[in-house]
């Protein structure tokens, strides 16, 4: 971590689509969102990629985001009293973070590795993971999410039907039209192009 250099040729070309994919209107709509759920006492970063690495990257606005996110008594991540200064204690942090994100719901695909995060390797992820939070904070309707609900999409929700019985039966006389039946259509009068020229 500590001696990592500049990266050159591919890796750097690697390196540098990566940083492509980061979105700085992105950026302010999650910076918004998190100072609304967490209150003023956060702070606000400094603009652009590097800002908001450096804002979340000891852990805590993390951690107080997803905590904000379950009912007081229910908070799954411990927050210490002092921010982390230690590089392992940091990580520890956004660990846990992630582990909650997961129990949350957040799909394993969309959460950001730590170091994506501790040494900026992939912001976008981490954009991504907190779009994922958001999305299921809005959608779960549980009175925690905090702001304006038009910031994030609303997941797919299952729609289960109950039918009863005799809707059922009802349906078994049903012929469809898989079942072979056509309606009475046929393919009188149809013509499928010039007829076959036969040349002597």
């Amino acid at each position: 971590m500590a001696n990592k250099g500049p990266a050159y040729g591919m890796s750097r070309d690697v390196q540098s689509k990566i940083e492509k994919k980061y979105d700085d209107e992105l950026e302010d709509r999650l910076v918004e969102w998190i100072v609304a759920q967490c209150g003023a006492a956060v702070g606000r970063p400094e603009r652009g990629r590097l800002g908001f690495q450096v804002w979340l990257k000891n852990g805590i606005v993390l951690s107080r985001l997803v905590n904000s996110l379950y009912p007081d008594g229910s908070k799954p991540v411990k927050i210490p009293d002092t921010p982390p200064t230690m590089v392992f204690k940091q990580m520890e942090q956004i660990a846990q973070f992630l582990k909650a994100a997961e129990d949350y719901g957040v799909v394993k695909t969309d959460v950001f590795q730590t170091v994506d995060l501790f040494e900026a390797k992939d912001m976008a992820a981490v954009q991504r993971t907190l779009m994922a939070l958001g999305s299921l904070a809005v959608t779960k309707n549980d009175g925690n999410y905090h702001g304006d609900p038009n910031w994030f999409m609303k997941k797919a929700q299952e729609h289960k039907r109950e039918f009863t019985e005799s809707q059922l039966k009802e349906g078994k006389n049903v012929i469809g039209l898989q079942m072979g039946s056509n309606k009475g259509a046929s393919q009188a009068g149809m013509s499928y192009g010039r007829p076959r020229q036969i040349i002597s």
